[in-house]
């Protein structure tokens, strides 16, 4: 199949007057438009998306950014945008970052090239510092296009915004264990590099506060948000021989991750240790354990990124908007240790 290049080589012309002719826009030459048009038809040509935009500046695609494709919350994520770009007639592009800076930026690279109408990103860093903001800023600012962060909002943040009630999820999932009976609470922690792990950490710490509980260091698991590493540290805490009564997990991988590393260990949730964990896993409902956990409709703040996206397009210069997805806490009984 032939490339635009090769378009513009046989006919002789420049690749934007190609494009000219695939747009319909600006002015061509009767003749140079007529023996393009030719090698077209004659060849099958099908132009790509980013040849329709390279004179259209308005193009109907939407570039998408996602740190862990395998994480089920952002497919979630991703499923929630989808609908509502399908519903309007946009095409969506995405790139997983694998919460790599690096690749983010060169993601955005791509996305400027496809020329496309708008981004809607999760970001793979925290850019707690200006230097790294002043990347972002500057890769951002290259696509000339409206910008939606979704989840992961950071303090240095001036694009629209949905996220979710971070700190009030921690603050709930502990306050809750407390209300159960608990008064020993651990916590395996998330990056502590991005905001929403430190502000779910603060809600924990300030339930405890609170209740006039104390905190002690070695129920704090500093983790990462990712499975091995709650399961490595939930193994050192069982092997440590002193575990406290109830522990908080701050996100779905996470409470697999300490989930699996009971079960090897024979620890049941409910009745040796009590946990409610940030984030729901269906597939624990699926296998009929019952997990209590703070979550929020995930699909919902996909929606609401590409209707903010959408309400950006229309109106530029409004002021920036944030639109916050509220916290839902479901119950299930392994907030606490039957006698």
């Amino acid at each position: 199949m032939l490339t635009i290049k090769e378009v513009a080589e046989l006919a002789g012309v420049s690749k934007s007057t190609v494009s000219r002719v695939l747009n319909n826009s600006g002015y061509v030459n009767s003749d140079k438009r007529h023996k393009i048009e030719q090698i077209i038809q004659d060849h099958q040509y099908k132009p790509s998306a980013a040849a329709v935009n390279l004179s259209k500046r308005e193009s109907n695609t939407i570039g998408v950014i996602i740190p862990e494709i395998e994480n089920q919350f952002f497919g979630e994520v991703l499923k929630g945008i989808s609908e509502v770009a399908d519903k309007n007639e946009f095409t969506i592009i995405y790139s997983d970052t694998q919460n790599n800076g690096d690749k983010e930026l060169k993601a955005l690279s791509t996305f400027e090239q496809h020329r496309v109408r708008g981004v809607i990103m999760t970001p793979a860093m925290g850019y707690g510092d200006i230097e790294s903001v002043d990347k972002l800023k500057s890769a951002l600012a290259r696509l000339n296009a409206p910008v939606v962060i979704v989840d992961r909002d950071f303090d240095y943040s001036q694009w629209d915004t949905v996220y979710y009630q971070n700190y009030e999820s921690g603050y709930i999932a502990a306050d809750n264990l407390i209300k159960a009976g608990n008064k020993r609470i651990g916590i395996i922690l998330g990056d502590m590099q991005l905001k929403i792990a430190r502000e779910r950490y603060r809600g924990y710490l300030d339930a405890m506060a609170a209740h006039h509980l104390e905190v002690m260091e070695k129920d704090i698991l500093k983790g990462n948000f990712t499975m091995d590493d709650a399961y490595k540290l939930t193994l050192d805490m069982i092997t440590g021989g002193d575990m406290p009564e109830a522990m908080v997990t701050c996100n779905n991988l996470t409470s697999i991750g300490m989930l699996k590393a009971f079960a090897e260990k024979g620890i049941t949730v409910g009745k040796d240790i009590a946990a409610i964990g940030i984030d729901h896993v269906p597939l624990l409902d699926d296998l009929g354990f019952r997990f209590s956990y703070v979550t929020r409709d995930t699909e919902e703040m996909g929606r609401l990124g590409m209707k903010l996206l959408m309400q950006r397009m229309e109106k530029p210069n409004a002021q920036r908007c944030i639109w916050v997805v509220p916290c839902i806490l479901k119950l299930n009984g392994s907030e606490r240790i039957k006698q």
